[in-house]
């Protein structure tokens, strides 16, 4: 019995080295990231024409809403007690997901909305007059998500309707459809390669003459 204790006691060193070496005393790898990653910018489809502004790439959230213009504020924060100072601090937007009523797409429509661009929309007198607005400070504060919702309400029959019957008020011609358009488009292009050919045509006497 004492050589089986001894045996066993001589083994059990050799035991625990050999578990602790198989133990590593570097830091594991984390398969996660603490940092939150950056949220991504859809781009318009080609359809849609581009947006003048560009997006928002200091504040990305706010190329998926409503912001009216509002981002992060930065300040101080006064410490009034005994330790007197100041501390960085951030404003972020009040931002909230309402339900809005169009009534040119005849739909609600969740939207993520800030309490600014809310009060704005209640003083236009509803989503689609806020959206219409062809002012620049209005146009610059839709962002990428009101120029694209911008885009839809405008080719909705009822507002294609209004557009047509302010264009017979004012005398103005009606616009040329899709097709004639593109039409358009390649007949200048056609007759644009053959004013250049015919420049070309014209020059090359005048330097055969200069040659010989």
């Amino acid at each position: 019995m004492a050589g089986l204790q001894s045996r066993s006691a001589m083994s059990l060193p050799f035991s625990l080295s050999s578990a602790f070496r198989n133990l590593s005393l570097t830091a594991s790898k984390r398969s996660f990231s603490t940092t939150p990653a950056a949220q991504k910018i859809k781009p318009l489809p080609d359809y849609i024409p581009p947006y003048p502004y560009g997006p928002n790439y200091m504040y990305r959230q706010s190329n998926t809403g409503l912001y009216g213009g509002v981002t992060i504020q930065f300040g101080n924060k006064i410490s009034q007690g005994r330790n007197e100072g100041k501390t960085r601090r951030s404003w972020k937007p009040n931002v909230r997901r309402k339900k809005i009523y169009s009534e040119a797409l005849d739909e609600h429509l969740f939207i993520k909305v800030t309490r600014k661009a809310l009060r704005t929309i209640q003083k236009s007198g509803g989503l689609d007059k806020y959206l219409l607005d062809d002012r620049p400070a209005r146009i610059k504060e839709l962002g990428l998500f009101g120029w694209r919702l911008r885009w839809q309400v405008m080719q909705t029959p009822k507002i294609q309707e209004q557009f047509r019957q302010e264009r017979k008020k004012l005398g103005l011609p009606e616009p040329p459809t899709f097709e004639e358009w593109v039409a358009q488009k390649e007949a200048e292009i056609k007759a644009r390669a053959e004013d250049e050919t015919n420049i070309k045509e014209a020059t090359k006497p005048i330097y055969n003459k200069t040659l010989y």
